[in-house]
């Protein structure tokens, strides 16, 4: 019986070990990838994206295929200054076969707190992100101030995509 529950409390240790690992390793990721916006680094930046990856903005309208989201950010590169977020807070999250991970992170930009939230996925052993959002952290208290600010900018925009569908 001793053995059984030695055996059972080793398995549940390694296995939140190789859990905590995956978790830092998929961190330290999401970290460098950030620095490397920050350092305006673009290969380093977009080294860490899966190929198909998509980037989606804070604008209604940025919605990014990878090559287009590196033919827009690479002017932002080309000037030494990307953006910079630094995470605050972040949530990981791992599938059982710990190859596919999703999280949310908050987020210290120049637009102030931003929420970023994600899908990585492993390829050749290596954690890239697949799609990323950004978005606006807006206090409730401000909804209604914000939704009046925008509100006809996205009545036209409405209007467009309603049209092509």
């Amino acid at each position: 019986m001793k053995n059984k529950i030695c055996c059972l409390l080793v398995f549940v240790a390694l296995t939140t070990t190789a859990q905590t690992t995956e978790k830092e390793k998929i961190g330290k990721v999401l970290d460098s990838w950030h620095m490397a916006a920050s350092d305006a680094d673009f290969d380093a930046y977009f080294g860490k994206m899966t190929r198909d990856a998509v980037f989606i903005g804070t604008d209604a309208t940025e919605n990014w295929q990878n090559e287009e989201f590196k033919a827009f950010s690479k002017p932002y590169f080309d000037r030494g200054k990307a953006w910079s977020f630094t995470a605050v807070q972040r949530n990981i999250y791992l599938n059982a076969t710990k190859d596919f991970a999703w999280f949310d992170e908050l987020l210290d930009t120049q637009m102030k707190l931003c929420r970023g939230s994600g899908v990585l996925k492993k390829e050749n052993g290596q954690w890239k992100i697949a799609h990323y959002v950004l978005s606006i952290a807006v206090p409730n208290e401000n909804v209604d101030e914000l939704i009046e600010m925008k509100e006809k900018k996205d009545d036209q925009l409405l209007l467009e995509l309603r049209k092509q569908q």
